[in-house]
């Protein structure tokens, strides 16, 4: 039993069109309610057991489980069913297109892609027949695209032996290691006054301005000339900007919002401490200068431990369906790849080919979906034969 491409495009078409945008990002997000249950409807009818736990009202992970013939291990499959918004191209992003091999919507590749070839993949077995010494678990999470309360929620309340986190990658390669990351505020407190009285203000947009830069003169000089050897160049980028009240005052605070990242061996201690040397850079210029840092949000890097059986099985997948041997990689990115580790599961990630995510024209290459189900596939019998 395999699954044809059409039979991806015709899965992937109805997901893309379910607006399933995170709300902790956007506000006015629908969550994950609505294609959570078209999931479980889907995976009910092809005979798999399915459960729809409430991580947060109304956003419920997705639990499929193919219970296996004898007793083993349970192999988490892990997909999120969230995506972020999609302002930029609010016309199309919910109406799926083809364009030669290219299947273009929103999050078509990040994550429906990874829940579709999931979906197919335990449809094949149970097609199939195939008799497994242990349980797949499939879990269609929420909050992925912000402060993952599907997977916490998920490894609170589930016993797994071990996970394949699918997210957009390119196949054979297998992702094992990725940086960690920060969301940080910067507070710059300035002292409002009249505009005309430049005397009694304090511009506290210049100052975040020396902050802005002398952020990016630490990127450009030291991150992106010394990249991590497998994780490439640490993360940093301003991601949003709030100061001021009117023309006529000089502002009295700006916030800088950045994200920034950390490579295996660091913590989000060794970001704050480099900022905290930035600030005493500003003061050399501007006296007067205050500011404060706040973190919205840490997560630590990914390092796999223990996952050679997984790895063993994953790469006799890959060398009978694509004929050639994992490749073993890291990423600047970060993923739930983490969470899982961090909480004593062996875990991998692999994934479909893809581009433009979180970004207008988001696609996937169909026939490396089609892989994905195949190679899923294989792992899996692997593993828990």
């Amino acid at each position: 039993m395999t699954t044809d491409r059409q039979e991806v495009i015709d899965l992937l078409d109805q997901l893309v069109r379910i607006e399933s945008v995170t709300p902790w990002l956007i506000k006015d997000g629908s969550g994950e309610k609505a294609i959570a249950e078209f999931i479980g409807d889907w995976l009910t009818k092809a005979g798999v057991e399915v459960t729809l736990e409430e991580v947060t009202p109304g956003r419920p992970n997705m639990l499929a489980r193919l219970r296996g013939s004898e007793s083993g291990p349970t192999l988490c499959i892990n997909a999120h069913s969230d995506t972020v918004g999609y302002q930029n191209w609010a016309d199309v992003a919910l109406k799926p297109w083809i364009d030669g091999d290219r299947m273009y919507g929103l999050g078509v590749v990040d994550d429906k892609a990874g829940c579709a070839a999931a979906m197919l993949a335990l449809r094949d077995l149970v097609r199939s027949g195939t008799r497994l010494k242990g349980d797949v678990l499939l879990a269609c999470v929420v909050d992925e695209e912000a402060a993952s309360i599907g997977t916490e929620h998920l490894i609170k309340h589930h016993k797994m032996d071990a996970a394949i986190v699918i997210e957009p990658s390119v196949l054979p390669t297998v992702v094992t290691e990725h940086q960690g990351f920060g969301w940080i505020d910067i507070t710059i407190f300035g002292k409002a006054s009249h505009g005309c009285a430049p005397e009694e203000g304090i511009d506290s947009i210049v100052h975040a301005s020396a902050v802005v830069l002398g952020l990016h003169r630490l990127s450009e000089t030291q991150w992106r000339k010394h990249p991590d050897a497998r994780n490439g160049v640490t993360v940093f980028h301003t991601s949003t900007i709030h100061g001021g009240t009117d023309y006529a005052t000089y502002p009295s605070q700006t916030v800088l919002g950045i994200e920034i990242g950390t490579q295996p061996g660091e913590v989000l201690a060794n970001r704050v401490s480099d900022i905290e040397k930035i600030f005493d850079e500003v003061r050399k210029e501007f006296p007067n200068f205050r500011a404060k840092i706040d973190i919205k949000m840490e997560r630590q890097p990914f390092v796999g431990q223990g996952r050679e059986p997984l790895l063993k099985a994953l790469n006799g997948a890959t060398q009978e369906v694509l004929g050639m041997p994992i490749q073993d990689i890291g990423w600047n990115a970060w993923t739930d790849a983490a969470l899982l580790q961090s909480a004593g599961v062996p875990t991998v990630l692999i994934g479909p080919t893809g581009g433009n995510l979180h970004s207008p024209n988001e696609w996937v290459e169909i026939a490396e979906v089609v892989k994905t189900v195949e190679v899923l596939k294989a792992t899996i019998v692997n593993f828990l034969s």
